[in-house]
């Protein structure tokens, strides 16, 4: 996929969390952009975002909720990753996992996003401190589905994975298949609870770990 748009920090994350900036692909006049946006969805219609803004949207009814449709409708994104995180509660214990490709290839996530402007005189919450009125904030969602088998051994949901053939068709606002039917086949690996921490953005989170 050929990117348009000016340079981006494409420095290896091990450990993003919601409310940080991250590397997404958008439509633009029928070319294909790199853009950084934040994640936790700020509808454009907002008067002033919650503290905890949707990171995740449902696939099987992003389409009608208030939350999310205008921007399933207009305003998709692609969000590529090595993988992702989840965590499997067993006897009262969380145990964190690395949920990868078998062949340890890149995939990306099918996602929305808005665009929110900074109203005049309006006291802000602290994630848009230094924000100046009439300011642009860009943000997305995940759109997750039902787990794959795979999966299912540790959470019930994971994001929507598209295949290459379906990059074009998502950003171009077209029906694609968003359920676990679609997934690539994926590995899952015990890590530690070193990736708990948000602040710890390192290769120590994806390190394999005996499982507790």
């Amino acid at each position: 996929m050929n990117l348009i748009g000016p340079p981006v920090d494409l420095t290896p994350r091990y450990n993003v969390a919601p409310g940080q900036p991250v590397a997404t692909v958008r439509a633009q006049d029928g070319e294909r952009r790199l853009s950084i946006l934040r994640w936790g969805l700020i509808p454009s219609w907002s008067q002033l975002p919650a503290a905890r803004r949707p990171i995740n949207a449902r696939a099987e009814t992003a389409a009608e909720k208030p939350m999310f449709r205008s921007a399933f409708r207009a305003r998709r994104c692609l969000i590529p990753a090595d993988g992702f995180y989840e965590w499997a509660q067993r006897d009262g214990v969380k145990q964190p996992y690395f949920i990868a490709r078998d062949d340890g290839g890149p995939m990306a996530f099918a996602g929305i996003w808005e665009r929110w402007r900074v109203p005049e005189g309006e006291p802000l919450p602290r994630f848009l401190a230094g924000a100046a009125p009439g300011e642009a904030v860009e943000t997305f969602a995940i759109l997750t589905t039902e787990a794959s088998a795979a999966m299912a051994r540790i959470h019930h949901r994971m994001p929507a994975i598209l295949p290459p053939e379906s990059f074009d068709p998502w950003l171009d606002g077209q029906l694609v298949p968003l359920g676990p039917a679609t997934t690539v086949e994926l590995s899952l690996r015990p890590v530690s609870t070193w990736v708990n921490n948000p602040a710890h953005d390192d290769p120590r989170c994806v390190e394999r770990q005996p499982a507790r």
